[in-house]
């Protein structure tokens, strides 16, 4: 296996294969190196390989082809891959993906160059499914990580841009929602991972806080049987009568209540990096994860960290010696975040927004 090489694509008509199937938070991440793509490889092809709940996202950017991977299929998704990509072979597989699925995936894509992570970030034998690696650099948010998989194509991304397409349906059923221009919080609670979730009472102080002093307050999440029952308790912990929109958006129409909102509060998330690329003021909870590594990529300004003080309590050293991407998901870890510490960064954003708060 070759280490960097800087090899661009074929010149005219070339063809490139990008496998990232998952989570939500990664494929908004990926976006960006699609438009670097765009606008300095313009001649080339691009097919996806993404999860099916993603593909709701990010399914309908111009220019690009997608192949949808459902893995509740098991093998039938990887056989309905395979079927899709029969005959094909691309100039380059970008493998962005480190899981044993993926690589099973990654079978299904003829290529003549698979490029995959360096080692120190690669797992679950990714090593043995490329063979061109991505340069290996410690300390890098997610996003900036992904994007380096255009330097082996001779390439660099050099600026970020999302345009996620929001459908005008979604933007009407979200007018009806949150009418006029009263100034919003949309509240996500929920991550897939319970451990990065906030106390419900701390959510309910913030969320009577921020509607004592004005705002419009929206809860906001799936529909999922976990996220309704938060959302419940939530609302039952509160003083005051925030939205309850649990359950009743999409993607799409998520993406359209950001467009209306001048702030979120939700924990390390996918809603988290897709109020970022809508451009949207992130009041991040951070401990249990390093908003540096994962937090909102554009501007962190907003988060509580507590990740360091996580690492001194729960495993003995400051973070900055424990190896990147470090996860302290231990019972109690997100208690390390006050509600006055939230409470402070909300101010200070409404401040820097000049939201007429009374």
């Amino acid at each position: 296996m070759s280490s960097l090489t800087s090899r661009p694509l074929p010149s005219g008509d070339s063809s490139l294969c990008i496998l990232r199937t998952s989570a939500i938070g990664d494929v908004t991440h990926v976006v960006p190196l699609v438009r670097t793509l765009q606008e300095k490889a313009p001649s080339t092809r691009l097919t996806w390989l993404v999860g099916k709940l993603e593909r709701r996202l990010v399914g309908d950017l111009s220019g690009v082809e997608f192949i949808t991977f459902d893995k509740g299929k098991g093998r039938e998704g990887l056989r309905e891959v395979r079927q899709a990509l029969a005959g094909r072979r691309f100039d380059a597989l970008l493998h962005m993906q480190v899981a044993l699925r993926s690589n099973l995936l990654s079978l299904a894509v003829s290529a003549d160059r698979r490029i995959g992570y360096d080692r120190a970030r690669s797992k679950d034998l990714h090593g043995l499914f490329i063979r061109e690696r991505i340069p290996a650099r410690s300390g890098q948010h997610v996003l900036d990580a992904l994007g380096s998989f255009v330097e082996p194509l001779g390439l660099t991304q050099t600026g970020v841009r999302w345009d996620i397409p929001v459908p005008d349906d979604a933007r009407a059923w979200a007018a009806a929602q949150l009418p006029g221009d009263t100034p919003t919080l949309l509240v996500s609670p929920m991550s897939s991972h319970a451990l990065r979730n906030w106390r419900v009472d701390r959510y309910a102080a913030l969320i009577d806080h921020a509607m004592a002093r004005g705002l419009r307050v929206a809860l906001v999440g799936g529909p999922s049987e976990g996220e309704r029952a938060l959302a419940d308790r939530i609302l039952a912990a509160t003083a005051s009568a925030p939205l309850d929109l649990t359950g009743k958006d999409t993607l799409k129409r998520f993406m359209a209540l950001l467009e209306r909102s001048a702030m979120i509060l939700t924990p390390d998330s996918g809603p988290m990096h897709m109020a970022n690329a809508a451009g949207v003021k992130v009041l991040g909870l951070h401990a249990a994860s390093n908003p540096h590594r994962s937090g909102p990529y554009s501007d962190r300004r907003w988060c509580v960290d507590r990740y360091d003080a996580a690492a001194r309590r729960f495993l003995g050293k400051p973070a900055a010696e424990l190896a990147w991407g470090t996860k302290i998901e231990k019972p109690g870890v997100m208690d390390l975040i006050e509600v006055d510490d939230m409470r402070e960064r909300f101010e200070a954003c409404a401040a820097f927004l000049q939201l007429p708060l009374r």
